[in-house]
């Protein structure tokens, strides 16, 4: 990315060369990456709201086996600050839990295991201090 940045500032401003960039940690990068006149926008995609976090839901697991006790919206409640890549990740750990027991419908019982798993897991994956 360094290099890319470093390439950026020797473009003609003449030129049609468009650049796109996207981070999920914004905090993480080097302030020096963000200084002015190095990108025309700056389009923050906020967390979504409990609406969009039910849709997000219904998207994700739109081609899976649902069983009918499935509540999206009070799952949507649940994952208060959870981005669309974790609930993604929430409706594959949920389906991967169908598969070890050899089931064939994805219960709301799987749906709240996988929440538990994958809030419990991404509070420890990143060792405090590493990207600091």
């Amino acid at each position: 990315m360094l290099q890319l940045l470093a390439e950026m500032d020797g473009f003609d401003a003449t030129r049609d060369v468009k650049i796109i960039a996207a981070t999920n940690r914004i905090d993480l990068l080097d302030p020096a990456l963000l200084r002015p006149g190095r990108f025309d926008r700056v389009i923050e995609v906020p967390i979504p709201d409990e609406k969009g976090r039910a849709e997000i839901l219904k998207i994700h697991t739109r081609k899976m086996n649902l069983d009918t006790d499935v509540d999206f919206e009070k799952l949507a409640r649940l994952t208060d600050g959870l981005s669309g890549a974790d609930l993604k990740v929430v409706t594959k750990e949920a389906g991967m839990f169908v598969l070890r027991r050899r089931g064939d419908k994805i219960t709301m019982k799987d749906l709240m295991e996988a929440y538990e798993k994958v809030v419990t897991e991404e509070d420890t994956s990143t060792p405090h201090g590493m990207f600091a």
